[in-house]
């Protein structure tokens, strides 16, 4: 087994590194990882990247298995899929899934990984937080047959918002964005498509994950009377207006935060987050999903690409990172 790895470490904000790590030997009960591939989640990586974390936040969005503290230097990450070499045999030469940053080898607890299905090639397998993430919103939201639902923001959330819901019968699902170019996007999800100012109003149901107070605003006016607007977007350490005059108490409107680091309460006493992440991992054997990977780059690459995420000069939904076994 290698006694080191490298790992992409935030050096100050605005500006990472690759840096060689011990690699421990793993004990009965934790499994030796190889990376195949992560994935970079643009929304929240980038702006941990940025130093966007506001103090208040700093235990809350650590990261599982998070190094260093905030705003730097820090080892971020969490979408990890690889190669079991060295564990219990019933996870031996499986590829998994585990909430790791980008790093060439790690060991954690066994419990810390889940089989990736076989139906999921370990490529799409990336996406498998973000997709945990829609699965816990819509828990929090609990649609219904026959809804009218808007997704605003197609960014890498609202997409996995909009693709699980695609499943859903006889509802009209509408994927809203101000970039036309997600048109594309949403066509390939199986999903409608519109720009803010054409949205279909009346809604049932609004999930918002624009990270924008523009969006957020548009959310409340496609709301039909009593409809409820499940809130996604995490905005950081910038404040953000919300119209809440008008008729916003008239209608009686709802705004519901929904975050992923708890199981939604609706499912709590009944589902575990391994639950939630293997039906995460059950949904990605859909293909539909090769929409939400825009981008891929080599692991050695990361200190260029990820200041051209951040700045939006590399646009991308989720960008992917593969290694090579020479890396590490």
């Amino acid at each position: 087994m290698p006694s080191v790895a490298c790992a992409f470490w935030l050096s100050v904000s605005g500006q990472g590194e690759i840096r060689t790590v011990p690699v421990p030997e793993p004990r009965d009960d934790e499994v030796l990882v190889r990376t195949v591939c992560s994935g970079v989640s643009r929304g929240t990586e980038t702006l941990v990247f940025r130093g966007g974390v506001p103090e208040s936040q700093h235990t809350v969005m650590r990261a599982p298995f998070q190094e260093g503290d905030f705003p730097a230097p820090v080892k971020y990450g969490y979408l990890n899929v690889g190669v079991v070499e060295q564990g219990p045999s019933a996870l031996l030469g499986r590829t998994v899934f585990c909430l790791y940053p980008h790093q060439t080898h790690y060991v954690v607890p066994a419990s810390a990984v889940t089989p990736v299905p076989d139906s999921v090639p370990a490529s799409r397998a990336v996406l498998a937080g973000t997709v945990e993430t829609a699965v816990n919103a819509l828990w929090d939201a609990a649609p219904l047959v026959g809804d009218r639902i808007a997704v605003v923001g197609a960014g890498m959330v609202g997409c996995s918002v909009a693709a699980v819901l695609a499943r859903f019968p006889g509802v009209r699902v509408q994927l809203v964005d101000a970039d036309p170019a997600r048109a594309a996007t949403a066509k390939a999800l199986g999903v409608d498509f519109a720009l803010p100012q054409d949205a279909l109003g009346d809604c049932d149901l609004v999930v918002h994950a624009s990270a924008t107070e523009q969006g957020l605003a548009r959310s409340l006016e496609l709301l039909a009377p009593e409809g409820t607007v499940i809130e996604l977007s995490w905005y950081g350490d910038r404040q953000v207006s919300l119209p809440l005059g008008e008729a916003f108490h008239s209608r009686r409107l709802v705004v519901r935060s929904s975050q992923v680091g708890a199981v939604s309460p609706a499912r709590r006493a009944r589902r575990t987050f391994a639950d939630r992440l293997a039906l995460a991992l059950d949904l990605l054997a859909d293909p539909a999903f090769d929409a939400l990977i825009t981008g891929e780059s080599a692991f050695e690459d990361l200190p260029r690409v990820m200041p051209r995420l951040a700045s939006g000069d590399l646009p991308a939904l989720c960008h992917r990172i593969r290694y090579t076994p020479a890396d590490g």
